[in-house]
C-alpha cells in the first residue's frame, strides 16, 4: 500500500483550511447567520461564502500559475485577496 508523502506546506495548508472550518462552525453555533446579497448573483450565508471563497480561490491559483509565470507566492497572494473579498462583501 502506497502512503501518502504530507511536506509541511501541503500539512500547513490543510491544517489551515481545518482549523478555518472549526472557527466557522463555532461561529455559526455562537451567531446564526442570515442570508444576504453581496456582488455575487445569489443569496448567500457565510458557509456559503466560504465555500464559494475556497472553490474561487483554488481556480484562481491554478489559473495565474497556468497562465502566468509569476511566482507561486503571487498566485497564493492573489487567491488569499479573493477569498477574503468573497468574505466581507460577497
Amino acid at each position: 500500500m502506497a502512503w501518502m508523502a504530507w511536506t509541511s506546506p501541503t500539512a500547513l495548508f490543510f491544517a489551515g483550511i481545518g482549523v478555518l472550518l472549526l472557527g466557522m462552525s463555532l461561529w455559526q453555533l455562537r451567531s446564526p447567520s442570515l442570508e444576504r446579497k453581496g456582488f455575487l448573483p445569489i443569496s448567500t450565508t457565510r458557509g456559503d461564502r466560504l465555500f464559494i471563497g475556497l472553490l474561487g480561490s483554488a481556480y484562481l491559483h491554478l489559473l495565474v500559475i497556468g497562465v502566468t509565470d509569476w511566482n507561486l507566492w503571487i498566485a497564493s497572494a492573489l487567491s488569499v485577496v479573493w477569498l477574503c473579498a468573497v468574505m466581507r462583501w460577497g
